[in-house]
C-alpha cells in the first residue's frame, strides 16, 4: 500500500537548469512559413518558452508514476533580450508551490550577457492514455459534428 509519505514531492525553491546551444532551427526566421515574413536570426520567443517548459518538466520527473506525464497549462513570460544563434542559453525552473492542482514555477533564461527571459509557468500531472484519448475524441467530434 502506498502512503502519502511514499509519494515524492518537490521542495519549495527546488530548481532544475538545462543548457542548450541555439541553432538555426531555433530562429523565428526558420519557424515562419509565409513568404515576406521577416524575422531576425536570434532565439525565437516560442523556442524560449519551450526550453523553459522543458526545465520545469524535468524538475517534475521524480513525481511521475508509470503512465503519467506533466503538461504545460499556463505560461506568462517576457522575452527581455535577444540571443544570437550559436550561443548557449541556460533555462532554469524554480518550484514555487502548488496553485490548486497545478505546479507553479518561476522560469528564467540566461545567456552569457545575463537574463534574457523570465516569467511564471504552471504544469499538471495527467494520465498519458487519458490525455491521448480525450484529444482524439475532441478532434473526432470537431471533424464529425452531429447534425
Amino acid at each position: 500500500m502506498t502512503t502519502a509519505a511514499d509519494t515524492p514531492t518537490l521542495a519549495i525553491d527546488s530548481q532544475y537548469e538545462l543548457a542548450y546551444r541555439v541553432s538555426g532551427s531555433d530562429s523565428p526566421r526558420t519557424l515562419c512559413s509565409e513568404p515576406g515574413d521577416d524575422f531576425p536570426d536570434v532565439l525565437a520567443t516560442a523556442r524560449m518558452v519551450g526550453l523553459l517548459e522543458l526545465a520545469a518538466a524535468r524538475l517534475m520527473r521524480p513525481l511521475l508514476k508509470d503512465g503519467e506525464l506533466s503538461v504545460g497549462v499556463g505560461v506568462d513570460v517576457t522575452h527581455l533580450a535577444a540571443t544570437p544563434l550559436f550561443e548557449t542559453v541556460r533555462a532554469r525552473a524554480t518550484f514555487l508551490g502548488m496553485d490548486g492542482k497545478l505546479y507553479a514555477f518561476r522560469v528564467e533564461l540566461f545567456d552569457d550577457g545575463g537574463k534574457v527571459g523570465e516569467g511564471r509557468h504552471t504544469r499538471a500531472i495527467v494520465a498519458t492514455e487519458r490525455l491521448l484519448k480525450s484529444t482524439e475524441k475532441r478532434l473526432q467530434a470537431a471533424r464529425n459534428p452531429q447534425s
